[in-house]
Formats: C-alpha cells, sequence, structure tokens
C-alpha cells in the first residue's frame, strides 16, 4: 500500500503494465483492484522470498547466466518437493 500513488500507477500504466497495488485506506478516489491477479503477484513475491534463502541465489555469486539459472532450477526443486 506504500507504493499507492497517481505517479507510480501513471507511470507503471505508461510502461504498459497493469498496476496490482490495493489502494491506501484513506484514498479518496479508489483505483480498481482485480482480485485473482493481485493473488497472482502475491504467490510470486511469496515464491521469491523462499528462493532467496538460498544465499547463492540472493548473492548471485556465479558469473554465468546459465550457471545461475541452472541453479534456480535446481533450488525450485528442491521447494516444490519439500
Amino acid at each position: 500500500r506504500s507504493y499507492d500513488s497517481d505517479a507510480i500507477r501513471l507511470g507503471l500504466l505508461d510502461e504498459g503494465v497493469m498496476p496490482q497495488v490495493p489502494n491506501h485506506p484513506r484514498r479518496t478516489d479508489p483505483w480498481p483492484l482485480y482480485r485473482p491477479s493481485y493473488r497472482q503477484r502475491n504467490r510470486v513475491e511469496r515464491l521469491v522470498g523462499r528462493l532467496k534463502q538460498y544465499r547463492r541465489v540472493a548473492t548471485r555469486y556465479d558469473k554465468l547466466a546459465t550457471t545461475f539459472l541452472a541453479f534456480v532450477h535446481l533450488a525450485l526443486t528442491v521447494i516444490r518437493f519439500q
């Protein structure tokens, strides 16, 4: 809710991104919120948080993008089967 400003929302709309941020409670003219896509956004944020528990992913030790991506795939596999 701290990202609920007209400037940020209009900037995202200019980029072609539909902002999915809940309105601040004191907003007088609320923006529409599509709840199913907000739920998906929340799931993605939680997954990224779980990925960052792996130090190698959080600090990006790998020099090559392919090596980094391979470890991300490995970490996602471990997360999936926990």
